[in-house]
């Protein structure tokens, strides 16, 4: 595969590699795998705000959540 950078792309890069103690692949990897996460997320946390859309949460499941969180909820 070839992705073309711009110079100052590349030298950020090469720094950060140097720093971390990788590559620039490895780095790009990273990021590859960093945007398609955050896609994925994203679409989850979409999926999720159209499901309370069509099924809004009822408020009495909520009160008795809260009630039951702060009596499982270990104290720090």
């Amino acid at each position: 595969m070839l992705v073309q950078l711009d110079d100052e792309l590349v030298s950020r890069l090469d720094e950060l590699a140097a720093e971390e103690g990788t590559s620039r692949s490895a780095l790009l990897r990273r990021g590859a795998v960093a945007v398609l996460e955050a896609s994925e997320v994203s679409r989850f946390d979409d999926e999720l705000q159209q499901a309370y859309r069509r099924v809004p949460q009822d408020p009495e499941v909520v009160t008795s959540a809260k009630r039951l969180a702060s009596r499982t909820v270990p104290e720090w």
